[in-house]
């Protein structure tokens, strides 16, 4: 057997079938390209579902991760650390906001954002004990602890997992009057992703978010954004939100927040929200460690510059006009996304999402499929203009366009 073809049967062998990953075994990583354990290179069109927004290997992150792993990587929150506060100010600058809760994973972030919603209802709305309820939106993907599976409409993520999490309402994306009719006095968050990514790189119609900002403000509901994807300049702006010039009460942030190198989540909010919480609370042992807060702080310095916001929309807006020519070709039935952020639907009647994936992956470059006939694409923010040209040429002649 090949190395790619033994790997591929060890890991088939010694581990849990939760994924179903393209038959390619990377060994080494730089920028916006990859090489398996063979020799043969990949241009990465996923970066990790956002996670690798600046690209694999970036010296910047890697420099800061390695001076912080020779002082000190953990504490725990028994202790302060000299990196905490200035991840923690610099985030709530970035955001433009008050109040940081550090986690380590997306999902763990969303848990946290729905236990601060629910405590805000009843510290601060007045909500009686027990009866405080989330609206959040169909075909949504916010993570897969139990809690948030129970309010999944993706019966593969949902099944079998159950007794499920009371106190959440789903309404269509991008409905606004569903939304409206949903919220009650009970409500005391509704939690949207302001594009949906697992679902498609699903972009709401024009005032969607800017009017979930306005019916939550009437209703004294906090509007919680989960920008995990969209977020930290994958569409062109530091959070998707602003393309409406909406801010919520509540960022909920991941993937490129860690910069590919460690896992770093966060809820960020105002002191009025986040702190209802008390010592004893609620918290992780390896949130906001010293190790995580020295690369996110690199993370947060690079987005100030505006650079890599300014390449996603220079390059996002080629990648888009690009793509768009595919629709009249009989094999893509609709492009949707924003910035360096695409859903191609591909015609089922030419092949499934995963097909186009394994064709492109023969040719040298990886995306990955969802809801059967997609393929999402989302290369790293340091991805080159002639890189991407290439990876789209593959595309079209894996479509015969």
């Amino acid at each position: 057997m090949s190395a790619t073809e033994t790997a591929i049967a060890l890991a088939d062998e010694h581990s849990a079938h939760n994924y179903h990953p393209l038959p390619v075994v990377v060994a080494t990583a730089e920028g916006a390209w990859m090489t398996d354990v063979e020799g043969r290179r990949y241009l990465d069109m996923l970066a990790g579902y956002s996670a690798l927004n600046f690209g694999h290997g970036n010296r910047r992150l890697i420099e800061a991760a390695k001076a912080q792993l020779e002082r000190v990587t953990l504490t725990s929150r028994a202790f302060h650390h000299d990196r905490f506060a200035a991840f923690c100010t610099q985030l709530a600058e970035l955001c433009g906001m008050e109040a940081v809760l550090p986690m380590n994973t997306g999902a763990e972030a969303v848990e946290t954002a729905v236990k601060t919603a629910r405590k805000w209802g009843y510290r601060v709305k007045g909500v009686p004990d027990g009866r405080a309820r989330i609206v959040v939106a169909s075909d949504n993907f916010h993570g897969r602890t139990t809690t948030i599976v129970s309010f999944s409409t993706d019966e593969e993520a949902r099944a079998d997992f159950g007794p499920y999490t009371p106190g959440f309402d789903i309404v269509p994306y991008g409905d606004l009057a569903a939304l409206r009719a949903a919220v009650t006095d009970d409500t005391v968050a509704v939690l949207l992703e302001p594009i949906q990514g697992e679902a498609g790189v699903l972009v709401p119609p024009p005032g969607y978010l800017a009017g979930a900002r306005e019916l939550t403000r009437e209703r004294n509901v906090l509007l919680i954004a989960d920008e995990i994807q969209s977020g930290l300049g994958r569409t062109g702006r530091t959070f998707a939100c602003e393309h409406e010039g909406v801010v919520p009460d509540m960022y909920v942030l991941g993937k490129a927040l860690g910069g590919g190198v460690v896992p770093v989540s966060a809820v960020v909010s105002s002191k009025a929200v986040l702190g209802v919480f008390r010592p004893g609370e609620h918290g992780s042992t390896f949130g906001g460690n010293p190790l995580a807060c020295a690369v996110a702080l690199e993370v947060i310095a690079m987005l100030r510059t505006g650079e890599f916001q300014e390449r996603a929309t220079e390059l996002g807006e080629h990648l888009h006009a690009e793509l768009g020519l595919l629709t009249g070709t009989g094999k893509v039935t609709e492009v949707r996304g924003r910035g360096l952020w695409a859903g191609v639907d591909i015609d089922p009647s030419f092949g499934t999402g995963r097909e186009i994936s394994e064709k492109l992956m023969d040719r040298g470059v990886l995306v990955k499929d969802t809801h059967g006939s997609t393929i999402r694409i989302a290369p790293p923010l340091v991805i080159s203009k002639d890189d991407l040209d290439w990876g789209l040429a593959q595309l079209r002649s894996v479509l015969g366009a």
